[in-house]
């Protein structure tokens, strides 16, 4: 026979209960310094990274001109 408290439970009860945020404390915090590193500009690998780039993107430019009609 089936126990009251089991015909009244629509849904059986997980062993493990689901946490109401599933990212825990630790890495949100993690996640958090992670993005505070990112918009650090003053950062010198930013800096070079930056250069990086725009020198790629006027060489593209500039190549893109000159194949032009």
């Amino acid at each position: 026979s089936m126990s009251p408290h089991t015909s009244t439970s629509p849904h059986p009860i997980p062993s493990h209960p689901i946490p109401s945020h599933p990212i825990p404390l630790s890495h949100s915090r993690k996640v958090e310094e992670e993005e505070e590193i990112d918009i650090d500009l003053s950062a010198p690998e930013t800096e070079k990274a930056a250069l990086a780039i725009q020198g790629k993107f006027r060489r593209f430019q500039k190549r893109k001109k000159d194949s032009g009609p």
